[in-house]
């Protein structure tokens, strides 16, 4: 008798455990705000050179990288990007590497074929204006975008970002209605 009653303590513990981590609940070093805030124009260039807003992002959750080939935090994090990417549609998530590298895109193409990059694609803020319009005081800076465009959450420093918590927490964003539009249905798995 003794022993059941620890067997069923045991897995009811490791229900408990398993329903703590869910997709409302804030992951390990990502900062929720209370309420959706807005953000400024930021404007960037995509791989081809051709101009890209943030704006043009609407209808998508974002998460928005900022970082430099050069930020040692920033290039052990990116393959952890690459696969959250992987993970979701992109007409869904985008993550968006956006480098501050002065010397452009080569540098971050070159690291990106050194790494084997797959799913992402390299945007580049050649003023770095993006780090201080976002509020961003260091690099690896990263936001999370909700599909009206405003910031939901931010991490300052390099993250595991396909972690079982972030992935659980950007597909529950990724079923919230945009404007009050009804929730979008989760595909059949």
């Amino acid at each position: 008798m003794a022993t059941t009653r620890r067997v069923i303590v045991i897995l009811l513990g490791l229900v408990l455990d398993s329903c703590a981590a869910s997709a409302t609940d804030k992951p390990a070093g990502l900062v929720v705000h209370e309420a959706p805030r807005p953000l400024p124009g930021i404007s960037f260039s995509d791989e081809t050179g051709g101009p890209l807003t943030l704006a043009s992002l609407r209808g998508k959750v974002v998460v928005l990288n900022v970082w430099a080939t050069w930020c040692f935090p920033c290039r052990e994090e990116m393959p952890t990007l690459d696969r959250l990417q992987a993970q979701f549609d992109p007409r869904d998530v985008a993550v968006i590497a956006l480098s501050i590298d002065q010397k452009g895109l080569n540098p971050v193409r070159k690291f990106f074929n050194e790494i084997g990059v797959k799913h992402l694609s390299p945007y580049h803020d050649a003023s770095a204006r993006a780090l201080r319009q976002l509020g961003l005081i260091g690099l690896p800076g990263t936001l999370v975008i909700d599909r009206a465009g405003r910031e939901i959450g931010r991490v300052l420093g390099g993250a595991e970002w396909d972690s079982r918590d972030i992935v659980a927490f950007l597909k529950a964003q990724v079923q919230q209605a945009p404007h009050g539009d009804a929730p979008k249905q989760a595909e059949a798995q």
